[in-house]
């Protein structure tokens, strides 16, 4: 190949992990490297079998995943928070909501959305604030539990077979017939 290609080549793969690392877009990385949209498609996942491609991918991911502090532990500590906190945490003795930052550190994570809305008594001159209204929106514990559970492999996804040994007993007439019938030919 000529050099000026295997330049044009190399260039393309570069492009193309720098695009790919955006969105993970095979597809997309390979139309911005400068491939053909009609073929986008099988060359990104033929640049993605490329060992130099695919170690340049993991090494970029691995940059990403260092700059965002994004570590297993980090996500294994976080999914335990969702998972275990406690709605007390974010409510005082009397019952009224707490602010924000007299919520523990460990609890803040497990609120989804917040809205607050302010009340008011009279008209006029005579209109003056009367309370607060909050909501709190947690993040679902059910999920977060069937992160951790999965995480623990206490939930696998298994398929049962019934009758293994009908299933065996056939296939191995099944090999028994065509063993017979390349014999006799």
């Amino acid at each position: 190949m000529p050099r000026k290609q295997l330049g044009s080549v190399r260039q393309r793969r570069t492009r193309f992990v720098k695009e790919y690392l955006i969105d993970q877009n095979a597809t997309r990385a390979a139309i911005a490297a400068g491939y053909s949209a009609k073929t986008a498609k099988q060359q990104g996942s033929d640049l993605l079998t490329n060992p130099d491609v695919r170690e340049a991918v993991r090494r970029g991911n691995a940059k990403h995943n260092a700059k965002l502090d994004l570590t297993i532990d980090r996500v294994r500590k976080e999914i335990a928070r969702l998972a275990f906190y406690d709605p007390i945490d974010f409510w005082n003795e009397n019952g009224t909501a707490k602010p924000m930052h007299e919520i523990s550190e460990d609890a803040r994570p497990a609120i989804a959305g917040f809205e607050t809305a302010e009340l008011f008594e009279g008209t006029g001159e005579d209109r003056g604030l009367a309370g607060y209204i909050k909501k709190f929106k947690l993040v679902s514990k059910v999920h977060a539990l069937e992160l951790a559970a999965r995480h623990l492999k206490m939930l696998t996804d298994k398929v049962e077979v019934s009758d293994a040994d009908k299933i065996v007993e056939r296939l191995m007439a099944g090999r028994k017939r065509l063993n017979q019938q390349v014999v006799n030919e």
